[in-house]
């Protein structure tokens, strides 16, 4: 489940999604629109979660994935050179962390929705986390391609 990063919490219906974080911004490519694809970076430190995540995504018609990337810095740098519409931040990363990461890369192309994704229980989540940028939060063991359909559906 996508779930919000405010601090207010609301139980959605099984196999809905919540609302995100924040309005996307304008600029943001809806899946399906004007036959563009939506681009997707993966970021994670350890490559059969990216590998996986990956596999998702290409499951998703019309998304596709413009990279992956193992650091923060590293996707701070991807994110620049291909301008992915969305990222899939994990949370836990060697030298910049994802939160950080996902502070940069939101502010220097806010058009870009960035969904943090980790092993935290929503309640566990760092608090920075919820002031980074990132349009929400999902649990890697809950990330499916219907939650990646629905993730800019809203």
């Amino acid at each position: 489940m996508l779930a919000s990063l405010e601090p207010h919490r609301h139980r959605a219906d099984p196999g809905t999604v919540s609302i995100a974080l924040a309005p996307l911004p304008r600029t943001t490519r809806l899946p399906g629109s004007a036959d563009e694809l939506i681009r997707v970076l993966i970021v994670d430190d350890q490559a059969p979660f990216r590998s996986v995540a990956a596999a998702l995504v290409r499951r998703v018609k019309g998304w596709e994935v413009a990279g992956e990337a193992e650091s923060g810095e590293d996707a701070v740098r991807l994110a620049a050179e291909r301008a992915p519409d969305v990222v899939l931040m994990d949370i836990n990363l060697s030298g910049m962390n994802g939160i950080e990461a996902t502070r940069r890369i939101v502010s220097a192309a806010p058009a870009t929705a960035v969904v943090l994704v980790s092993t935290y229980a929503l309640d566990d989540l760092p608090q920075e986390a919820r002031r980074c940028g990132a349009i929400g939060y999902v649990r890697k063991d809950e990330l499916t391609p219907r939650l990646l359909r629905d993730l800019l559906a809203g």
